[in-house]
């Protein structure tokens, strides 16, 4: 992977790591489902008048903005605001990479290599330690959502990965913006039906806590992230760059303390190194073995 790219991946992390502090911070006076409509209506007006939608097969855009976008941000917020810290949540969503790992294997074809595989697990020795140590902060409906959340996404990565294959150059930016409209009407039906008064009540008399979470949610997060992320997973294959997302539990522990004020036990720390260390084998593993032979 080019230094370039490589700078590119690590602030995109870096943004979705601190991105679920700023979810809780939002979710004080939002609804969760109507955090999601606020995140898509925002991603997609007036963006959708500039921008042409990708040229590629239509069912490929919806599966896209369904999986990627409606479910797996529906259930993240959602299993947040039933019982997840900001931090754990950060971390127990990076199951993802198993999921699109496997789903790759079964559906694209790709074979991992022995120390993406070695990389992964060891990360996952991360997830475990955390998991010794869950505590009162979380409920089982919590985790499954998060653990759901987590499919969808991996799911959604693959589709990415399948829409690359149809075109030379796909408008990354522009998947962005077509995959949240289709995310939009979906989650606000479910929002209305589910938690009508509170989703009416989201939209009145936001504090600028509220505002400012909403922007880095849709701008930062949400159009300048999966633009990025797109594009890196047309260029280089998935299992390269789905581990990336291994970092982002760092950077949600980091910005859980300072914007929440949640504690930085070792164990966290312990767990962090565990998936920096998985990281490492994963990208640097080919130079690895090089050096031996």
């Amino acid at each position: 992977m080019r230094t370039s790219h490589l700078l590119l991946a690590l602030v995109v992390v870096a943004i979705w790591g601190v991105n679920f502090a700023v979810i809780k911070l939002g979710l004080r006076e939002v609804s969760p489902l109507a955090l999601g409509v606020w995140r898509f209506a925002l991603a997609v007006f007036p963006w959708i008048f500039f921008v042409k939608r990708p040229k590629v097969p239509m069912r490929l855009v919806v599966s896209y903005g369904l999986l990627i976008f409606a479910l797996q941000f529906g259930l993240l917020f959602t299993g947040m605001q039933i019982g997840m810290s900001a931090g754990l949540a950060s971390l127990i969503l990076q199951l993802q990479v198993f999921f699109t790992i496997g789903l790759s294997v079964l559906m694209l074809g790709e074979r991992p290599a022995v120390w993406q595989l070695a990389g992964a697990f060891l990360a996952f020795g991360g997830v475990v330690v955390v998991a010794l140590h869950v505590g009162g902060d979380v409920t089982i409906v919590g985790l499954t959502l998060l653990v759901a959340a987590a499919a969808s996404w991996g799911a959604g990565n693959v589709v990415s990965k399948l829409i690359s294959q149809q075109a030379v150059a796909v408008d990354m930016l522009g998947l962005v913006v077509w995959g949240s409209l289709v995310a939009l009407p979906p989650l606000t039906v479910c929002a209305l039906l589910l938690d009508r008064e509170a989703f009416l009540a989201s939209f009145m008399g936001l504090d600028w806590v509220s505002l400012g979470s909403i922007a880095y949610i849709v701008y930062l997060s949400t159009l300048f992230c999966f633009a990025v992320w797109s594009s890196l997973l047309a260029r280089y294959p998935v299992s390269t760059v789905a581990p990336f997302t291994l970092l982002v539990p760092v950077f949600g522990f980091l910005g859980s303390a300072a914007l929440l004020g949640e504690p930085l036990q070792g164990w966290k720390f312990a767990a962090s190194g565990l998936v920096v260390a998985g990281l490492g084998l994963n990208l640097f593993g080919p130079r690895l073995f090089a050096s031996r032979r």
